[in-house]
């Protein structure tokens, strides 16, 4: 059975260009700074780095000090952790969501949709699989940046359903009426909270970040959003959600489709 609430704090930070040290010390403030309840973690797309294609120079592996840092937060906070990070492996380079519970199970996905315009397709390798992780009862969908804007990939079907779908980012202030609006249609068109994790600040290519971290509910209502670096722990009701499914049951007339290679 499912817990009626489910807590989930966004990190959005001011991401340091390429300085691992420096941003898992910042990380680790916010993190100690969060009051109440916490059951999820979640930071930003390449989250260590910034949004970088260097990934030869900055990937690591799964047993790097990144994925072992995170295993130690979600240990020490007794919380799930997750975010993107360049993990390479068996020579190919990934951006790579990593999902870490508490009890040491990792989870992993790689990021599908790969950012030609900033040709992020010439130096990482695509996923081809989604991840749905299950906290008390709550399925959740992680998705990572680009592919927000292929709904398809993130549809909640039958045999693949979620209640939450996360998004970690590092989505430009240019497009910022992209982000919200894509999330909030997330929302709408698959019955479901939605999460979206975004970063400030400004990065090593000069490319300017307004946060906007958001979230929405699974009739598109807004639940917040925010401009500022620091931390927002949300809760999440699950009674909410099966009201607004019953109430207005949609997704039950989705048109019938596969993903096919």
């Amino acid at each position: 059975m499912a817990s009626e609430q489910l807590y989930i704090t966004l990190v959005q930070p001011d991401i340091a260009w390429q300085n691992k040290g420096a941003n898992l010390a910042q990380y680790e403030k916010y993190i100690q700074g969060i009051t109440g309840k916490k059951e999820i973690i979640v930071l930003p797309e390449m989250f260590s780095t910034g949004f970088t294609m260097d990934a030869a120079g900055m990937a690591e592996t799964m047993d790097g000090p990144t994925v072992q840092w995170m295993a130690s937060m979600a240990v020490t906070h007794r919380a799930a952790i997750t975010g993107s990070l360049i993990i390479e492996e068996d020579g190919n380079y990934y951006n790579r969501l990593v999902w870490v519970l508490p009890n040491g199970q990792i989870g992993t996905y790689d990021k599908h949709h790969l950012f030609a315009y900033a040709e992020e397709d010439q130096y990482y390798t695509p996923g081809e699989n989604r991840l749905i992780v299950s906290v008390n009862g709550w399925r959740i969908s992680l998705l990572v940046c680009y592919d927000l804007r292929f709904p398809v990939w993130s549809r909640n079907t039958p045999g693949n359903e979620y209640d939450v779908l996360i998004y970690v980012a590092n989505w430009p202030e240019r497009r910022s009426l992209a982000w919200k609006t894509l999330l909030q249609a997330r929302a709408i068109e698959n019955m479901s909270y939605v999460v979206g994790v975004n970063r400030v600040g400004v990065d090593g290519k000069d490319i300017a970040y307004s946060g906007d971290s958001s979230v929405f509910g699974p009739l598109g209502e807004p639940l917040w959003q925010g401009q500022e670096a620091g931390t927002h722990t949300v809760i999440l009701e699950k009674s909410h959600l099966e009201q607004c499914r019953q109430q207005f049951p949609f997704i039950n007339d989705a048109d019938k489709f596969m993903l096919l290679d």
